[in-house]
Formats: structure tokens, sequence, C-alpha cells
């Protein structure tokens, strides 16, 4: 009955992508494929229910962020986690771990496989029933040393018409691009001159979805890797994955209606699966991955980060305060997923028409003295644009105009985790991030890659060590990050459809409030963004609340509230 219901639906979005190239028998061809796909998992797995909730909280890291002689880096990280992280995280974010050529991963070369030196699906399973294991379909593109490349060029299967090709007369001029190096390369094969297209790299080579063999096999790798544990899933650079002569070749209305597939066959299957699209862009496009309810389960928050380090460096909430009165509450059961950092840089796309020019120069100024480096984008006019700021978040935060030393370095990063950790949604902590990791120079020395300096992979023995010692400075960032998470988990008023509103205290402070689904519980949350004592003038009633963060509040003579340089209060009335 569930499947007579929705086999309209997957009709109507299969035409709505293929439409005409494809005629209705094709189509209900590709609809009979995609339901019997269905139909096959449920009948081999009962019915699973994925939770989400204020205790939802997720690291994210490599398979290989631990490493050590014994054992495969996920039985390392495995232990690390039983050990150090279950009592902050319930789901683990692991970046790709296929082979893969280039890109850190994102260069994937067998999507049915675990690079041999990080473990095996047994690993992925294993961690899986103690935590909802989140992993990337790396849906736009794929390896030029792959498989799949090999048997394009061979005209064999699986592979055979995968890859994107144009001719010359593909009018290339509008289309909006995250890189900056060549988009297009020539190729002579079949007999005849085509381009091969390139969004991300020379090794990343754009899969074509006007073929849907192409689609079927990226729902038969969801499939695969639900069989394999993994229940929430990241669709790297989706807004690209359409291709259209003479438009921008984003954000497709074909590329839209893919995720709405994808987001149907996931409400279809027994084990309770979420989509999170990851588009670095501006605000509106972001947020349109949302859709009618219908598209991405979660969103990436990609607006938070270079906003809040923003009015951290200069102290100043104006753009961010702007920011949050303007974003919408997230529907009940969609999220946005917050974090501060990653595995790649500080995006600033999506600071398009948010800062302005002048704000961006000198945000670029400040963070250039911090160490960071810059990719860059081309845009139309052949000049090049930055894409992202390529700097860890510890030295991102380490020193401003106004502390040019460095000396409230670390209540600047607590503060602003305990931004992110608070904040609607769900939290997202990079696994460097939790023991204060600066730039990793000596790796970017060798490769290169600006990437590189926010990418580093941790010896198993000297991280436990360092842990050991509650002096060491990997100790101080992990125990204060460690407090934020624990005590989030048990508030209702921070579940990630809890009611958010934005409350204006001035440029020096940021503000919001938090009301619990059941209406019960109402947190505040105040942060001083900067280096001089604030005072604040508060409603009566608020004397009642307490700060969960365990610190006393101190009160002036007129009932005003004093907080120390770049402290945060969690101001909850129960």
């Amino acid at each position: 009955m569930l499947f007579q219901k929705n086999q309209k639906k997957i009709s109507s979005i299969l035409s709505n992508i293929y439409k005409p190239s494809l005629n209705e028998r094709d189509i209900d061809h590709l609809k009979d494929q995609i339901i019997q796909i269905i139909k096959k998992f449920n009948q081999n797995n009962i019915k699973k229910k994925l939770t989400i909730s204020e205790k939802t909280s997720l690291v994210i890291c490599y398979g290989d962020n631990i490493n050590s002689n014994q054992k495969s880096s996920l039985q390392v990280f495995q232990n690390f986690f039983k050990k150090n992280l279950d009592k902050y995280f319930n789901a683990i974010h692991f970046l790709p771990f296929y082979p893969s050529s280039s890109d850190s991963g994102f260069a994937v070369k067998d999507h049915y496989k675990i690079e041999k030196r990080i473990g095996n699906w047994s690993d992925i399973k294993k961690i899986s029933k103690a935590n909802h294991v989140m992993a990337d379909i790396v849906i736009n593109h794929s390896s030029a040393r792959g498989l799949w490349f090999k048997n394009f060029l061979k005209k064999k299967r699986p592979g055979k018409d995968y890859f994107l090709t144009v001719n010359s007369k593909f009018n290339t001029s509008k289309v909006v691009r995250p890189r900056d190096h060549k988009l297009l390369k020539k190729i002579d094969i079949f007999k005849k001159s085509d381009f091969l297209w390139r969004t991300f790299s020379a090794d990343q080579i754009d899969l074509d979805f006007k073929n849907p063999s192409v689609l079927l096999r990226f729902i038969k790798i969801m499939i695969h890797l639900v069989s394999n544990g993994v229940t929430i899933f990241r669709l790297d650079a989706i807004a690209y994955l359409w291709k259209k002569n003479g438009t921008n070749c984003i954000n497709l209305k074909q590329t839209h209606e893919i995720v709405k597939l994808l987001r149907l066959i996931s409400n279809l299957l027994n084990v309770e699966t979420i989509i999170i699209t990851e588009t670095n862009l501006p605000e509106k496009e972001n947020l349109s991955y949302f859709g009618k309810n219908d598209e991405a389960h979660w969103i990436y928050n990609f607006s938070l980060p270079p906003l809040l380090i923003h009015a951290f460096l200069f102290e100043n909430s104006s753009y961010l305060n702007k920011w949050s009165k303007n974003l919408p509450n997230a529907k009940f059961q969609n999220s946005y997923l917050n974090f501060i950092a990653s595995h790649d840089g500080i995006g600033m796309r999506p600071t398009e028409g948010i800062l302005n020019k002048k704000s961006l120069n000198n945000f670029f100024k400040r963070l250039k003295k911090n160490g960071s480096k810059f990719s860059y984008r081309k845009v139309q006019n052949k000049s090049k644009k930055v894409y992202e700021a390529n700097i860890t978040i510890f030295d991102a935060l380490k020193k401003s105009d106004t502390d040019p030393n460095g000396k409230f370095f670390l209540e600047r990063y607590i503060a602003a985790h305990a931004i992110m950790i608070s904040f609607e949604g769900i939290p997202a902590v990079y696994f460097n991030s939790l023991f204060g990791k600066a730039n990793d120079e000596a790796k970017y020395v060798i490769t290169g890659n600006n990437r590189d300096v926010n990418r580093y992979k941790w010896n198993h023995k000297n991280i436990t060590k360092k842990l050991r010692d509650k002096n060491s400075k990997q100790s101080i960032f992990y125990q204060n990050l460690g407090k934020l998470l624990e005590i989030r988990r048990k508030q209702k008023a921070f579940h990630p459809n809890a009611k958010r509103s934005n409350i204006n205290l001035g440029a020096k402070l940021f503000c919001f409030k938090r009301i619990s689904l059941d209406k019960k519980q109402t947190i505040i949350c105040i942060t001083n963004l900067s280096t001089k004592l604030q005072y604040i003038k508060i409603n009566k009633n608020l004397i009642k609340y307490r700060d969960l963060l365990g610190r006393k509040i101190f009160f002036t003579l007129d009932k005003k509230i004093k907080l120390d340089p770049c402290q945060t209060i969690w101001l909850s009335n129960r």
C-alpha cells in the first residue's frame, strides 16, 4: 500500500528530471527499478528509528584521524571514541573513507570499498551499533583514476556513459565556479573531440546525471551504505550536479528534483535515514535545499562560521545579529547542522549579500595576519574571488586587532563554540578543534595544498598522553568543549527544533533565546564578543534564572549583569 501511494510521486519526480529525453515507458521502467531496490532492502531489514534530540551532537573526522601501528584506523578511533568522546557525541561523520586518488578522499576510486589502511565495512557496522554514522555520498564527480573512468574510456560497464562530456558549442559563460582551474579538458575519444567537465580538479571528473544509469547507481550506493550501518548521508557538492547549456549550472531544477527523490527513498526505507545537502553557497541558495519540507532533512549552516569568527575578530555583532534575526526557524524534523570548523576552509560565499566589500577586505587582512592561506574561484569577468580562508579555528580566533597578543585566545575560542553548540540546530565539532589544533604548517610545506593546514592526523599514543596531562593545551581545550556539550545534552530548550529568537543587546554582545518544544524551559544565551567588561541591563524576572555553565552571575547595584571578556552565560529558568 505504501509503495502504491508513492509510485506516483516517484514517477512525477522522474518526469521532472528526465522529460522529454525519456518517454513514459522509460520513466515507468526506471520507477519500477527504484521500487524493487527499496522492496529488496526492506525485506531484509526490520524497522529501525533514528532519534534526534538535544542529545544529538556530531563529531567530524577522518577515518584515519588517529593512527596506531597495531590496528586499523577505524578500530583505533572506536577505542579512542569510547574512552574520550561518547559522553559528548552520539553521531560520527566519517569523511570519505573510500579508496581515493586525491583531495583527502573526495576523488573516489571505488564507492563500494573502504581504504584498507583505514579499515573495512565490519568496522563501520560495529561503530554504528552504538552511534549514528554519517558518511559522504560523493555524488558530483569521481576519480580520473578509478574503475568507472577507466571503463568509460573503454565503453565498458560499469562506467560506460557515466561521465559528462560537452562539445565546443556548449556555452559555459554563465557557469558559477567554486575553483580557479580550467573547467574543461579536451579529449579525443570515440572518433570525436569532446571536453570533459571538471568542477573541482583535474582528477575529479563530473558525472553525467542525464544518464539515468548514474542516478540508479547512486541509489544503489546509498542502499549499500545503509546496509553497512550508515544512516546519515552528506550529499557532497550536490548543487553542481546538473548542467545545462547557457545556464549557471548550479542549483538547477533537476538537481533539486534529485534531492527530492533521495529524500523520498530515504523516507521509504525501513531503516530511518537522514539526507544532508552540502551547499557552500549564499544564504538564500543554501536555504532552498529544504525545499517545501521535501528535500534535505538537514542543511549545513554555512553562514554561521564566517559571521561568528568576524564578530569575535572585530568585536562587533552587527552582521551576526542581522543574519540571526532574519534566519528562519527550521520546520519540525528539518534542522540546521551548525559548525565552525571542518576539513575545508572557512567558506566565504555565504557572506555574499551580508558583509560589505570593506568589511570583507578587513576580514581577509586579519585572517592573513593570523596565518590564513586563501583559495580562490573564477568569476565571469575572468577575475578571482576568495572562495575560502584556509586556517584552523584556533589560529583564526587566536589574535584580533584589539587583542594583538592573544591574551583572551582561550576565552574567545570557547565562547565561539558555546554559541555554535547552543544555536538552533545540531552541533558538529571538527575532531581537531576538540584539542585546539593550530595550523599544520609542516604538512602544507610538503604538499602545497592550502586545505592541508587543517587536516592534521594524530598518533594515538601521543594524543592519549596529552589528554592524561590535565594542564596540556589539548586537555584544556578538550575539557572546556566537553563541558559545553555535556550540559547541552540535558537541556530540552536545546532540542534542534526548539524555537530560537534573536535579542539585540548591542554591537559588543550576541544574544538569543531558546524555548523548549513543550514551552517549559527557556534559555537566554548571552556572549560578550569583546575583550572588555560588558554590563547588561536585564528584565527583573531573569534574576531568578541560573547560569547553566556554573559560573556565579555578578549583578551590579542597579541590577546589571557583569560579563567578563569573551564570557558566555546560558541563563535558564529551570
